[in-house]
């Protein structure tokens, strides 16, 4: 009789346990944003959050949590419990570029994190300020040659894809030049509009109209082909630079030992949530593509990134 009692207790335990994984979600999910609103994090998590409740049935909150290049966001995702209730949506740099660049990082973004989708990427444009009197890649390798040191390349910061970008560029072309880290994309354009700095590698959608105006002189895309908004601008590797494809990218990830079939559901939401027209629209707008791969497309990109972005920095001397 005790051991039939025992039985019935174990089978109604494993019943409840069954019935409470089955109702995931059943209370609201918080993406965190590493960075302060406005920015592309920030657009890219709102814009993702309502389709996602759709699917969830459930209030998708967004939180920003900027500060310390994004590692007090991702730590407090590291920390929190692998329920598939707390996310973040991160860029390129917390999530791949960090893991090389600051040695006493803390958090890892190999083993930390579950990884649910990669969102959007955008490639960067080389461009020039009007003082440069060069029209092509070619050009300004002869140019850089002519003026060893003196070039001097503008970024959103130290870390960034854009500093980075310009460290690979001087790699891979065997040129030098001074790096001017600003606080912020905007003030690096700025500075590039009005002739204080000379070349800077921003994000497409971020240069697009002043390139369309004529104000900035675009010398090559960093993506795998060549952008339809700028038809006529060649690749890198049209222009002789091998071995350098860019892209500033945007992604969602939960804690490590998140289980898989939570991890599933949210790609299911992510995936959705993408579909959606507005989505597409304000994607568009920022001059993002959508990307929306898989979670094990997404974690061997990730891998791919951080060993990528480890040998530029090491070259490059950047460690921090």
């Amino acid at each position: 009789m005790l051991k039939k009692v025992i039985t019935g207790v174990l089978t109604t335990a494993s019943m409840v346990a069954g019935s409470a994984q089955a109702a995931y979600p059943d209370k609201p999910v918080r993406i965190i944003v590493p960075f302060v609103p406005g920015g592309s994090s920030d657009i890219t998590a709102r814009t993702i959050a309502p389709g996602m409740e759709k699917v969830l049935g459930q209030t998708v909150i967004v939180e920003n949590k900027p500060g310390a290049n994004g590692a007090i966001a991702a730590q407090e995702l590291k920390k929190s419990k692998p329920d598939g209730y707390t996310l973040m949506v991160g860029s390129i740099g917390t999530f791949s570029i960090n893991e090389g660049l600051y040695k006493n990082l803390s958090y890892n973004p190999s083993n930390d994190f579950d990884y649910v989708s990669q969102l959007v990427r955008n490639p960067n444009v080389l461009v020039v300020s009007s003082k440069i009197p060069v029209k092509t890649v070619a050009e300004l390798i002869e140019y850089a040659g002519k003026h060893p040191g003196e070039v001097s390349y503008a970024s959103s910061g130290t870390g960034s894809s854009d500093h980075l970008s310009a460290a690979m560029f001087r790699q891979r072309s065997n040129t030098t030049g001074i790096d001017v880290p600003y606080k912020g994309g905007g003030a690096a354009i700025a500075d590039l509009l009005g002739s204080q700095v000379d070349v800077s590698f921003q994000n497409l959608g971020a240069v697009l109209t002043h390139v369309q105006s004529g104000k900035l002189r675009a010398l090559a895309i960093t993506g795998e082909q060549r952008a339809p908004e700028l038809p006529d601008t060649p690749t890198m590797a049209e222009s002789g630079i091998k071995n350098m494809v860019v892209y500033s990218w945007q992604g969602v990830a939960a804690p490590a030992g998140t289980p898989r079939e939570i991890i599933a559901k949210l790609h299911e939401a992510v995936s959705a949530s993408l579909k959606e027209p507005r989505a597409q629209e304000t994607m568009k707008k920022l001059g993002f593509t959508i990307v929306g791969n898989t979670p094990e497309e997404f974690t061997q990109f990730q891998k791919e990134e951080v060993a990528k972005w480890k040998d530029v920095i090491q070259s490059a001397g950047l460690s921090q």
